[in-house]
Parts: structure tokens; C-alpha cells; sequence
């Protein structure tokens, strides 16, 4: 196992995804800049790929709670047939 690997591995669940995301900008900034050797750049990039796919992984569980909150607001919000209001509402 790689040591990007193992860094990644051992703190995927106790890491908040502002601090994956601020360690994939650390880790782009690097890779930019130019000056790693070619093994320490590889070993930024694995540990890069496996931030963002954390990343995407945690978005993907958000976007679904939104869903799942935004339709259960608007059954909510929903009038029921025998409310007085209604009427009033449509008119």
C-alpha cells in the first residue's frame, strides 16, 4: 500500500469534507507549482484522486438528504382537501 493510500484510508471517516477539500487544494497547489520529483508528485496525485472521490461520495449523500428534505417540505406544505383556506387560495 502507498502512503498517499494509507493516509487516505486511515482518516476517511473521521475527516470533514472542508478538510479533504482543503487538503486537494494543498495537493493541486503542489502539483502546480512544479516542484516535486516525479514519485512524491505520483504518490500527491493517488492521494488527490482519492480525496476528490471522497469528496463526490459526501456531496452525493448531501444532495440526496436535500431531496429527501425538500420533498418532504412540500407534502408538508401541501393543503389538506378540507381546509377552509383552500377556497380562498384558488379564488
Amino acid at each position: 500500500m502507498t502512503k498517499a493510500k494509507s493516509k487516505a484510508s486511515k482518516s476517511d471517516e473521521n475527516v470533514d469534507f472542508d478538510t479533504r477539500m482543503e487538503r486537494l487544494e494543498t495537493i493541486v497547489g503542489e502539483l502546480e507549482g512544479g516542484g516535486l520529483a516525479l514519485e512524491p508528485a505520483i504518490e500527491r496525485y493517488q492521494e488527490g484522486i482519492e480525496l476528490l472521490k471522497q469528496c463526490h461520495g459526501v456531496l452525493s449523500g448531501f444532495k440526496k438528504q436535500v431531496e429527501e428534505l425538500t420533498k418532504d417540505a412540500e407534502e408538508a406544505l401541501r393543503p389538506f382537501e378540507s381546509d377552509p383556506d383552500l377556497d380562498e387560495l384558488d379564488a
